[in-house]
């Protein structure tokens, strides 16, 4: 059994797997377990796996090969519901285009966790000192998120410990109890707002997320999904926007989203070429159209 239960989807992350797992190696804590769910396995990934295992080793390492791309949501229950069944304390949700250097990090995760059941650190875009996130908010009339700090200089402006109202996934410490409480992600979303999903309905059931800026992780954004116009981020960004108002909205605010969602994509949709605007209609046919699940 270890204390500390690491989750990462995999698809198509040879490109940042050895930054990935030297980081992990690196760690002074070593009761952890990594979970990597890999939706799009290859022996071009496997052995990449193994030569870097032999120069980084892990404390305990297990690889779910998936036989087809069942998206990020899915993924990480597939994780975490080994990680619960290995009685694991904490799960580690985490990308894996995220590394990190301080080798006292998990440690330092473990030391608040004791009292603090979700915990999201300080993150830079890869490679700078430029703030990725350093704070969150729900913009509801929106029905969607925004981080704080996006692309400025850190000078020490959000080194304040404290709770913030939205934070990502792709770094996030959980209690297993949270899980338990609120339940595990909604698979509906494949990918994109399973995040914004999650810790709604964490804050609903009383739940704080705690961001602790001594805790330093960069990010190489979007790597694997081609940035925010690729037809594939057109589509599932879109789509599942649509489907989180469905799902946690009433009237009033569920109108005032879905109208201000739809006339921001109309101007985006005449911006668009032909394949792009066939993409966007079908996201937002398919967001109203999507039955709401209701047990997660």
């Amino acid at each position: 059994m270890s204390v500390l239960a690491l989750v990462s989807v995999l698809y198509n992350s040879n490109k940042v797997l050895e930054d990935f797992l030297r980081s992990i190696s690196l760690q002074s804590f070593k009761n952890y377990h990594v979970y990597l769910i890999d939706n799009s396995p290859s022996a071009e990934t496997d052995l990449l796996i193994q030569d870097v295992l032999k120069r980084f080793p892990l404390s305990a390492l297990t690889k779910v090969k998936n036989p087809a791309n069942y998206g990020v949501a899915k993924g990480n229950n597939q994780g975490i519901e080994l990680a619960i069944n290995d009685k694991a304390e904490y799960i580690l949700l985490l990308n894996n285009d995220i590394c990190f250097s301080q080798t006292y990090l998990f440690d330092k995760l473990i030391e608040y966790a004791e009292k603090e059941p979700i915990i999201v650190p300080k993150i830079y875009h890869f490679g700078t000192k430029q703030i990725w996130f350093a704070d969150g908010k729900f913009v509801h009339y929106k029905g969607t998120s925004r981080t704080i700090g996006e692309k400025i200089q850190d000078t020490g402006q959000y080194n304040e410990t404290g709770y913030v109202d939205y934070a990502p996934t792709c770094f996030m410490l959980i209690n297993k109890m949270v899980f338990n409480t609120v339940g595990l992600m909604d698979e509906q979303y494949f990918v994109y707002y399973d995040d914004n999903d999650f810790v709604l309905r964490a804050k609903n059931k009383g739940f704080k997320i705690f961001y602790l800026p001594d805790i330093e992780v960069y990010h190489k954004v979007s790597i694997s999904t081609g940035g925010a116009e690729s037809l594939f981020s057109i589509y599932y960004l879109n789509r599942n926007r649509i489907y989180f108002i469905k799902k946690h909205y009433s009237f009033p605010l569920k109108q005032i989203a879905f109208a201000h969602t739809l006339l921001t994509k109309s101007i985006r949709y005449l911006m668009y070429d032909k394949l792009r605007q066939r993409q966007l209609a079908k996201a937002v046919k398919d967001g109203f159209t999507m039955n709401v699940n209701k047990k997660s």
